[in-house]
């Protein structure tokens, strides 16, 4: 049996040969550290033989794969059982890995509480210790479900019936069978391999997610190859806490949300400027890269929804209304659009169109309501009604390249003007659920991606992450500490064109199908500025702080001063307000810090004689004294620089 290595070297072995064996093979220093073993692209357990030619390689801790592994190892064989030793009638329900770590589903007789996490950690840790061997054996279903039910594991026998195989159920056992849990692996070969690891919190969670069943006790946690790794994450952890917007937005009095109308937001006057500021800044971008600015309706019938293909496979997350009609005998059933495009395709039929219109760029900054779970809604990022910084562009499949390119330099101008230096580009191919043939899919795809590889950028396909109309581009820039946003998208259709009738014609005065690419570069404005306001902890770049000076006086006889000052500022066009309360100038500079206002000039009775103004700027203890006027032209030139 040949086995090819990821360096394309090869190895002759015998068949039914496991990964062990090949990393011994290799070497013993590879066969110590080995984790798993990836066989022609699966993973698969060390012990799983080989019976054929294949590509392998063996993963170890040094991996995303191996870490993954190992956290999956942690939740299901060290988690579960501790939890199990500690609390005996505790029911096993699922236990998967996430980003940066996993979590495992339990039902208590008696609800614990977060302090019960470092008796469990203990526990897991006195586990880890042991260093037990983690041994697979396949089941038949009638056996594997006599295992659970003798533990008295109903979840389990559960996963099990709705299970259309018949046998080869995975079962991994602890030395002396001591801990038995469902899994489809692959798991370390023991739990010596066990990193550092942190139990985080609990939540509540419905068993399968469905709202009908019982209510279970999530545990989360993380896990690393490292003290070292675990520590830097927890840092990272308590910084993307001290940036949270929903903190930083009440502390600046920006927004607030409630109970009367759960996932909308309430954009308080400061708020709603910086929502202003980024929506005007976005507005003079879509005029230099010539598109058309257009309003559509917020509430439409079904019957457009229903053309174009919405409502069959997206109406679940749509608000639907219904209205009786005047004069008529029966209901009109409307939906708030979820999202912009069928109504952009109603502006483009209107009045025919030729091959020298091409392209047609419009864009809206469209309000709209999607349904999310109650559960899903997290502040701005996550809302149920927002505004799209929407935009389509109706053209032909040899100007895709083009129009490619156009906006990537659109999208790159935006970013940096904003402070983001870089982004990536993710290509998400068909999803499973979609519209449209395979060969229009195909034609899709191999479009974007020609247009994107001649751009000669960096690229990583996600597989089946397309929109249900057709494939895309995502754009995902980096924060200050390292955080992914996916906020820009650029996605190819030749779907909606078709079902929605949009022609034009061509140069052999035929009538032709436009391609339709949907685009936006922030996303949401609401996400958006909450990716902001996080990035900056809530220190914005001086053009789009909401309040960018405050006059603080440190005695009542210079209030006729600091009016004079706010009246040069406003006359040209900074934002600025005065702060004249009979408070200790202390005060007011801490109250005006903590609102995150950019410049703080402070004047007493020198001041005032001198015609001077100190100068205290965020995140700076020291003050600079300054001729006004020459403060004045420092503080207008620093607006006129975008970042």
């Amino acid at each position: 049996m040949k086995i090819t290595l990821p360096d394309r070297s090869v190895r002759k072995l015998e068949v039914g040969s496991n990964g062990l064996d090949i990393a011994n093979d290799i070497g013993p220093g590879l066969a110590k550290a080995a984790l798993a073993v990836s066989v022609n692209g699966i993973q698969k357990d060390l012990c799983d033989p080989i019976n054929e030619d294949s590509d392998v390689s063996i993963i170890t801790i040094d991996s995303d794969e191996g870490l993954e592994i190992m956290r999956h190892t942690l939740t299901a064989q060290v988690l579960a059982r501790a939890v199990k030793n500690l609390y005996p009638d505790a029911k096993l329900a699922i236990g998967p890995t996430i980003k940066d770590g996993f979590y495992y589903d339990f039902e208590f007789v008696k609800p614990i509480a977060p302090n019960d996490l470092e008796k469990i950690e203990k526990e897991m840790q006195k586990i880890i210790n042991s260093k037990s061997a983690i041994i697979k054996k396949l089941h038949s279903k009638k056996d594997a479900l006599k295992v659970f039910s003798s533990n008295a594991e109903p979840y389990k026998e559960s996963i099990i019936n709705e299970s259309e195989q018949e046998d080869n159920f995975q079962l991994y056992y602890q030395e002396n069978d001591e801990f038995v849990d469902l899994c489809r692996g692959p798991h370390l070969p023991s739990l010596k391999h066990i990193g550092a690891f942190k139990l985080t919190k609990l939540a509540g969670a419905y068993w399968k997610g469905d709202s009908k069943n019982k209510m279970l006790t999530r545990i989360y946690g993380t896990a690393w190859k490292n003290e070292k790794d675990l520590n830097a994450y927890l840092e990272s952890i308590e910084e993307a806490e001290k940036r949270d917007h929903r903190k930083i937005g009440k502390e600046m009095n920006l927004f607030h949300f409630q109970e009367e109308a759960p996932g909308m937001v309430f954009w308080h006057p400061d708020g709603w400027t910086v929502y202003r500021l980024l929506q005007d800044f976005m507005r003079d971008k879509l005029r230099e890269f010539d598109y058309q600015e257009i309003n559509t309706p917020l509430v439409v019938d079904r019957k457009l929804w229903e053309a174009s293909g919405h409502w069959d496979k997206y109406r679940e997350n749509m608000f639907i209304t219904e209205i009786d009609e005047e004069h008529a005998n029966e209901k009109r059933t409307n939906a708030l659009k979820p999202m912009n495009c069928p109504c952009h395709v109603q502006v483009y039929n209107q009045g025919l169109k030729s091959y020298r219109d091409l392209p047609v760029r419009y864009a809206e900054f469209g309000s709209c309501h999607r349904y999310e779970a109650s559960g899903t809604m997290h502040g701005l990022m996550r809302v149920r009604g927002f505004t799209q910084d929407d935009g389509h562009i109706f053209c032909t499949e040899e100007q895709i390249e083009s129009e490619t390119k156009l906006f990537i330099e659109l999208l790159s101008q935006t970013y940096r003007d904003l402070g983001f230096k870089n982004f990536d580009i993710k290509l998400s191919t068909r999803p499973e659920i979609r519209v449209g043939s395979d060969e229009v899919w195909d034609k899709a795809e191999n479009a974007l991606e020609s247009a994107i590889k001649k751009l000669n950028l960096p690229f990583e396909i996600q597989e089946g992450d397309g929109a249900f109309y057709g494939p895309k581009l995502d754009f995902v820039l980096t924060d200050a500490i390292g955080r992914e946003w996916q906020c820009g998208t650029f996605q190819a259709d030749f779907n909606l064109p078709e079902r929605l009738d949009a022609e034009y014609v061509g140069e052999d005065g035929k009538k032709h199908m436009p391609v339709m690419i949907h685009r936006a570069v922030l996303g949401s404005f609401e996400r958006f500025i909450g990716v902001l306001i996080e990035n900056y902890s809530g220190k914005l770049p001086f053009w789009l702080a909401p309040v960018q000076v405050i006059v603080a006086t440190i005695i009542s006889d210079v209030d006729d001063y600091a009016e004079e000052i706010i009246h040069s500022l406003e006359e040209t066009g900074i934002r600025c307000d005065s702060d004249l309360r009979n408070e200790k100038i202390s005060y007011k500079v801490r109250e005006h810090s903590s609102k995150k206002v950019p410049i703080i000039l402070v004047v007493g009775k020198n001041e005032k004689n001198d015609r001077t103004v100190s100068i205290r700027r965020i995140g700076s203890n020291n003050t600079e004294m300054l001729d006004f006027k020459i403060a004045l032209k420092q503080i207008n030139e620093e607006n006129n620089i975008l970042s």
